[in-house]
């Protein structure tokens, strides 16, 4: 069974980020890492030798007291593609990015306007493999509290905080499925408040309990 970290202390800015540089990858994954992603709970959607484009996405742990909590986004309603869905800031690998960290700071500035100078790297999680065809590679950022922020409005309606220690309990998150295409799927669900955290978001959420606190 999961068990939840161990204290509220856990989430204090200075003893999670000593943990999470520890844990985390010091580099960008190779194709030598294996991926977590939408197969680990719906082994099906892995297509052997499938070609997949790279992303990046930022987790933006910001650093406040007494405990840390996760930046994130809503997509805006009226998108073609993951509409009003809960994310974070990221997207694909540009040629002239010249990595994930770099990418996710790139996305980050265009789709909330944070400083790429606001944010110093920790490490990098597992690469997360999407039903869509994406190779993600989520990136954890440290964030000092309340950076500036300008909002996208063609892309982003909001930008809202969850505490870390929230995201890190086991105990929200939640297995659930729905038919999509007349296919079973199978994800994790967080709902926090009026926002609804599924999907990829919430199984890079996972990802990260289970490389830091599992």
């Amino acid at each position: 069974m999961d068990e939840a970290p161990g204290s509220d202390g856990d989430f204090a800015p200075a003893a999670f980020f000593a943990v999470a540089r520890q844990r985390l990858l010091a580099e960008p994954p190779d194709e030598t890492v294996t991926a977590i992603g939408d197969h680990v709970l719906n082994p099906d959607f892995l297509v052997a030798d499938a070609k997949y484009q790279e992303a990046a996405v930022l987790i933006p742990v910001m650093a406040r007291t007494p405990a840390a909590t996760v930046l994130l986004t809503r997509r805006m309603p009226h998108l073609s593609a993951h509409a009003g869905q809960v994310a974070f800031p990221g997207g694909k690998i540009d040629r002239a990015d010249g990595g994930p960290a770099a990418a996710a700071l790139r996305e980050a500035g265009e789709e909330i306007g944070l400083d790429p100078a606001a944010v110093s790297i920790v490490g990098y999680l597992d690469p997360y493999i999407s039903r869509t065809g994406y190779r993600i590679v989520p990136v954890l950022g440290r964030v000092e509290p309340d950076p500036p922020l300008r909002l996208n409005r063609a892309e982003v309606e909001a930008a809202f905080e969850v505490p870390l220690a929230f995201l890190m309990a086991p105990a929200n998150h939640r297995r659930t499925s729905r038919v999509f295409r007349g296919r079973t799927r199978y994800f994790y669900e967080m709902p926090y408040g009026e926002h609804h955290i599924w999907g990829v978001t919430a199984g890079i959420i996972r990802g990260l309990y289970e490389r830091i606190f599992g």
